[in-house]
């Protein structure tokens, strides 16, 4: 595959971008046509009403304001963001690929979804360090698990995903092909393919290899304290519960994705390397809409998984029930499995000192 071929399955979106020859890279099927129109609509009608409600609910909560909250409201926010983009994919995928929209929608959606890319990952990537120094170093963690830290987090966090976002506008355009617009990249160079696979990497890759330590360490460790313990407290499994679907969630919508985004880009650098063109179109045509649906999935997970933040929506939603007891604490099953483990760590050193001391 040449590089002006793998620009077109550089990114899902442009998976029906017309190659050079001026053919659509495949046959317009009913999947495309009928089907994505109707799933993006439900992605956006559940994603953007739910995360109005996540991110209302945290942001004018009355009271003090967890320190993870800073990071989904701004989690919340990226989604969002993406999410409005979503009726013009909409639109081109009901018009058999065809981008009616003009060009600074082009440019500028496909802008977005690059922010919303990079900035997901990237907060995701600071909870879980976030979770990992509040429970496997605890002292280290007084110091920089402030509020205003994640502040800082955060707005570091937008600016390096806007840079990021930068090379989409000026490789994005508005096409004409007989006549017809399409929103498509322009020419891929070696030089473009080497910094989109670089890019990929260490904004994908990266970041997922992180996360996914920072969670085997975290659960590693409550697996030590289940056999010391010798007891199973039904919160701390409910913290593995959470850890474990947040994770899925996340690998489940976007490593097919990126794989596919992977295996093209080395075609176009390796030639030798022969990826068949029509199972990387295909790869993407199924795993594009998983990537989409993540934006609406992270708020069904944290209402159905997070006491803390149903119990808060509940009552943002319905003022009636403010002194109702749902039957459960007030502590989420992060906060719990913080607590719970921060003190593990600090009766092992008690027990350790107690034991040198007695020896002595």
């Amino acid at each position: 595959m040449d590089p002006e071929a793998t620009s077109v399955y550089l990114d899902y979106y442009y998976a029906t971008s017309p190659n050079s020859d001026g053919k659509e890279t495949h046959s317009h099927i009913p999947y495309t046509s009928v089907f994505l129109p109707i799933f993006y609509t439900a992605v956006f009608l559940t994603g953007v009403l739910g995360n109005l409600i996540l991110i209302g609910t945290l942001y004018f909560k009355r009271g003090s304001r967890r320190l993870i909250d800073i990071f989904i409201i701004n989690l919340g926010v990226s989604d969002f963001i993406f999410l409005v983009t979503l009726p013009l994919w909409v639109d081109k995928e009901a018009s058999l690929g065809l981008w009616r929209t003009g060009s600074f929608l082009c440019k500028g959606s496909s802008y977005m979804i690059s922010v919303n890319m990079h900035c997901s990952v990237f907060l995701l990537t600071c909870m879980s360090v976030d979770r990992y120094l509040a429970i496997m170093c605890p002292a280290i963690s007084r110091k920089f698990r402030r509020r205003d830290c994640a502040y800082g987090v955060c707005t570091c966090v937008w600016l390096v995903s806007c840079l990021l976002g930068l090379p989409t506008v000026l490789s994005r355009e508005l096409t004409l092909i007989d006549g017809k617009p399409y929103c498509a990249e322009k020419r891929a160079t070696s030089a473009k393919l080497t910094w989109a696979l670089v890019a990929l990497i260490f904004t994908f890759f990266v970041p997922l290899l992180s996360i996914v330590s920072c969670y085997c360490c975290i659960t590693r460790k409550l697996c030590v304290h289940y056999q010391q313990s010798g007891k199973h407290n039904k919160k701390l499994r409910k913290s593995i519960k959470i850890i474990f679907i947040v994770v899925t969630a996340f690998v489940f919508s976007w490593l097919p994705f990126n794989t596919f985004k992977l295996l093209a880009i080395i075609s176009g650098l390796q030639p030798k390397l022969h990826f068949s063109s029509a199972l990387l179109q295909r790869g993407m045509e199924v795993s594009g809409p998983l990537a989409f649906a993540n934006s609406c999935v992270n708020p069904v997970i944290y209402y159905v998984f997070d006491s803390y933040i149903r119990r808060a929506v509940v009552r943002c939603l319905c003022p009636c029930l403010k002194n109702y007891d749902f039957g459960s604490s007030t502590e989420t099953s992060d906060s719990h499995l913080t607590k719970a483990l921060s003190n593990l760590i600090h009766t092992e050193d008690f027990v350790r000192r107690r034991k040198r001391s007695v020896s002595l």
